[in-house]
């Protein structure tokens, strides 16, 4: 045999060989991850639900999902331990970041636009009269036209029937 008929197959086990690889490496960083769980420590399960631990057990943990109420969870059901400033953050809403920067970032873009002081013209989306009155001009002849008694605008005494010619 040939080495260059061989090469394709090598090339192939090689790179399955580094797949199973890092596969390997992320399951045993999640099993650490699992076993270095402390009570008192805020935890994501894979259902994305957080909570706080309370015991650890062999296979199982116990968690405190809202106050006094506890749940037993299977240890593979953790995805994350977090740590306390992500937890707060995420849980209780404690921004440590914004009150330590100082920066506050506004719910609109209006502080973005140019100067704050400057008054801006304020566009009215509602209807304006005209279009009132045209749609119940509409809303009648479209009445007229279904009891049979319409009349054309233009011309006063005209049926459907009449033409416009002369």
């Amino acid at each position: 045999m040939d080495l260059i008929t061989l090469l394709p197959f090598i090339v192939l086990i090689g790179a399955m060989f580094l797949m199973t690889r890092s596969a390997k490496k992320k399951q045993a960083a999640a099993a650490q991850m699992r076993n270095d769980m402390q009570p008192g420590t805020g935890v994501r399960t894979i259902g994305g639900m957080y909570a706080t631990v309370k015991e650890v057990h062999d296979d199982t943990v116990l968690l405190e999902v809202a106050p006094g109420v506890h749940a037993v969870y299977a240890k593979n059901a953790i995805g994350a331990v977090l740590d306390d400033a992500e937890y707060n953050r995420i849980v209780h809403g404690d921004d440590q970041e914004l009150d330590a920067d100082g920066t506050v970032v506004p719910d609109d873009a209006s502080s973005l636009t140019g100067d704050a002081d400057a008054e801006v013209a304020k566009i009215d989306l509602g209807k304006d009269d005209a279009a009132d009155d045209a749609e119940t001009e509409d809303a009648t002849a479209k009445k007229d036209v279904k009891d049979g008694t319409a009349k054309d605008v233009k011309g006063e005494g005209k049926t459907d029937g009449d033409a416009d010619s002369k």
